[in-house]
């Protein structure tokens, strides 16, 4: 059996598949990006799901894509944690998500965007991935990401630009006292989770003028830096994958328009479209 994950910072979605692509198991742990997290809590977080323990002992083949999985120094981590823990399995990789969101968004060249936790893009030309920007992550870039419209919530409601209704609901669902908010970004481990909660805020409320705004600036950013940047990006499609980019589809749409853009797929669970694409081509029921 083959078990396929995608990680990000936030959560990670498992997936178990037997040898006549079945699904045997669908479970999720919290996110396992060796990037940002230290080898004690990947491990811990792995440990904590019962649904894995129960099954690790049949696991022939650990497919894991992920966040933070583009260096070597953090994929040779993971991969340790993954091959001590699945100790039967005969192969453990571990791959960048863009290699996930390319498998769930289209097999055909084309241009495909990520906006998760974390914000990226690539070129595929129908068998390889080029990027044309290194990510330098939530700190420089991750233009609109969840963690890119959490500061820009925290932001405005400081200097007090967010609607007043608006900021009511807005000290009601999240602790805005200062000390809290420099404590979770400048003391605690995982800044960039911690922001990203605060986007949740945009899309569990109703779409007005104000979000409107700041979700067209977030997408606009990200078009200019990580789409334009590709010279194929008139003449193939762009894909988006991740929940944002779902939800926001008329926005981007607005935003592309006037560039000559083609859009093409819109992936809200990357992990589905890679279900598929291990049946019909890794499989091959």
């Amino acid at each position: 059996m083959i078990l396929i994950a995608d990680g990000g910072s936030t959560k990670c979605d498992w997936i178990l598949l037997d040898h006549e692509g079945e699904q045997v198991l669908k479970t999720r742990t919290k996110g396992l990006n060796p990037a940002v997290f230290k080898e004690p809590v990947l491990e811990e977080r792995l440990l904590e799901n019962s649904d894995l323990a129960e099954v690790k002992h049949k696991i022939e083949k650990v497919h894991f894509y992920g966040a933070g999985c583009g260096t070597p120094t953090p994929k040779e981590l993971l991969r340790s944690i993954l091959s001590g823990y699945f100790t039967n399995a005969e192969e453990v990789l571990v791959m960048e998500d863009m290699v996930a969101a390319v498998y769930a968004a289209t097999t055909e060249p084309g241009i495909v965007c990520i906006l998760g936790t974390g914000s990226n893009s690539c070129f595929f030309d129908g068998e390889k991935i080029h990027q044309a920007v290194d990510s330098l992550g939530y700190t420089l870039m991750d233009e609109a990401s969840g963690n890119y419209f959490g500061k820009r919530l925290i932001r405005d409601y400081y200097y007090k630009r967010m609607p007043p209704e608006i900021a009511e609901s807005f000290e009601k669902a999240f602790d805005v006292n200062s000390d809290v908010i420099k404590l979770n970004l400048y003391r605690r481990e995982n800044p960039n989770t911690y922001l990203a909660n605060f986007a949740e805020f945009i899309f569990t409320n109703e779409r007005n003028g104000y979000f409107y705004k700041l979700l067209h600036e977030g997408m606009y950013d990200f078009v200019q830096s990580r789409v334009l940047c590709y010279p194929q990006v008139r003449s193939v499609p762009v894909h988006f994958v991740g929940s944002i980019a779902y939800f926001s589809q008329d926005i981007i749409q607005a935003v592309v328009q006037p560039y000559g853009i083609e859009l093409g797929n819109f992936v809200r669970r990357p992990i589905d479209g890679i279900i598929e694409y291990y049946r019909q081509h890794i499989i091959k029921v």
